[in-house]
């Protein structure tokens, strides 16, 4: 019987300051946060919802927090971020659903609210849901990106990402998760180093 990602952690609970001093928690997504995604959902701008889902949506459905927020830590997971000293404030949420077709690839999005982009947060949470992914098993992430979304697919490519044309504005990127086959960039070694905080010692 296969262990959920869980008992493979190290630690399931990681505390860090930002760049700018913010303190932050991040933490396993549980089903009573869906209140936190369902507020964080409504900070983000209209271009980050678009980033993220790729359609303009104004409001999750209940259906959509059930999903966002139920996961059996193991073909599903999610890390959620939030302000050390108020546990309340989301700050982002990072995620892997793995492909039925494919199990060793998972299909990741991060999102972090407008306030707190580029300030390294996004690249936490990249590495910390590398990390559970490749306890589970996962090889490799899949990520569908806007064409016009240059932050994110210059964050993508300091991972060795190979990127495809998708759609009409959709890139399809595919982003390994051996660190052996990540280029020696700024980002590559952030996450490393990120994944190597919850990754037990052989």
């Amino acid at each position: 019987m296969r262990q959920g990602v869980l008992a493979r952690l190290s630690v399931h609970r990681v505390e860090t300051p930002l760049r700018d001093g913010t303190p932050v928690l991040i933490r396993p997504i549980v089903p009573a946060d869906r209140g936190l995604i369902r507020t964080g959902f409504q900070r983000l701008s209209e271009e980050s919802r678009l980033r993220r889902f790729l359609a303009p949506i104004s409001k999750l459905t209940e259906g959509q927090l059930d999903y966002l927020t139920n996961v059996d830590y193991w073909d599903h997971f999610a890390w959620v971020a939030v302000r050390a000293d108020d546990p309340e404030v989301g700050l982002g949420v990072a995620r892997y659903v793995r492909l039925p077709a494919e199990p060793s690839v998972a299909e990741a999005a991060v999102t972090v609210l407008d306030e707190h982009q580029r300030r390294g947060l996004g690249t936490l949470l990249l590495g910390l849901l590398a990390a559970a992914a490749r306890t589970a098993g996962i090889d490799s992430f899949r990520a569908y990106v806007l064409e016009e979304n240059a932050p994110m697919r210059g964050l993508l490519a300091g991972l060795g990402a190979q990127a495809s044309f998708d759609s009409p504005g959709v890139v399809l990127v595919d982003i390994p998760l051996d660190p052996d086959l990540m280029p020696d960039s700024p980002v590559a070694r952030a996450v490393r180093a990120t994944a190597a905080m919850v990754i037990p010692p052989n």
